[in-house]
């Protein structure tokens, strides 16, 4: 009730993407030309780290030994962690040999959280899923460029920053082909059904068995990456304020 009432008494309204503006639009019955949508960007600080002492230094401070998939998020239910760990078990078990990727699952534990570990205790994986919990920003940048590819099957976001991230550090993305997702990852990833355990698990496996596409995402996703910036974001909503400023003014006239 109150974030609805202050919708509709805003001068404007910003949202983080055109999913977002018009979920906006159609739950609160706002105008659309009240709502603006200005995308994030990715922080400065990430992009590929080619530096192997570093690259080893995050994979001994969270016990990661070999190659590895990433997913990072608060776990709780919106991220659907518990479909990606079975994919992951699915996985491992088609594989021919015992060889196969860690799933390093960063990010704190949120409303739910006990889904996610029930899920990782029954997958028969457990021994190869890493919960590192919290990860302080400056390790990020090398968990992301170290990793085989990154996965994010989340089936909600307003945004959802990591998969940019991600891409900003040249790594391969998989994600959820609902809201947001689509227009931050656009074709520069494999976008999957996220309620389909099945199609993430054939995602990860042409991404982790064909070293060309694993190549080819990982140069879609740095030059898409570039096309968001916070210096854009800043413009952008800088104006929004400068246009709201003006039309309360005009109104007042």
């Amino acid at each position: 009730l109150t974030v609805r009432r202050s919708a509709r008494k805003a001068t404007h309204i910003l949202a983080l993407s055109e999913h977002a503006r018009a979920d906006i639009v159609a739950t609160y019955g706002i105008a659309p030309d009240r709502v603006t949508a200005i995308p994030l960007a990715a922080a400065d600080r990430f992009r590929p780290i080619a530096d192997e002492r570093e690259l080893q230094r995050v994979r001994h401070t969270y016990g990661i030994a070999g190659d590895y998939i990433l997913t990072v998020g608060s776990i709780q239910p919106r991220k659907n962690l518990g479909r990606l760990i079975t994919a992951y078990a699915r996985l491992c078990k088609h594989r021919e040999t015992a060889d196969y990727p860690r799933l390093v699952i960063v990010g704190r534990q949120a409303w739910l959280f006990g889904e996610t570990l029930r899920a990782i205790r029954e997958s028969g994986f457990s021994n190869s899923i890493i919960l590192t919990g919290y990860v302080p920003d400056e390790d990020l940048p090398a968990l992301y460029s170290g990793a085989r590819c990154f996965v994010y099957p989340s089936f909600f976001e307003g945004f959802g920053l990591p998969p940019l991230e991600a891409m900003k550090c040249g790594v391969p993305v998989i994600a959820g082909n609902r809201t947001s997702l689509v227009e931050g990852v656009g074709d520069a990833g494999i976008l999957v059904d996220p309620l389909d355990p099945d199609e993430i698990e054939s995602a990860l496996s042409r991404v982790l068995n064909d070293q060309d596409l694993r190549k080819e995402l990982s140069v879609k996703g740095l030059n898409r990456s570039h096309l968001f910036k916070w210096r854009d974001t800043a413009k952008r909503t800088l104006e929004v304020y400068q246009r709201a400023v003006d039309n309360r003014r005009a109104a007042h006239v």
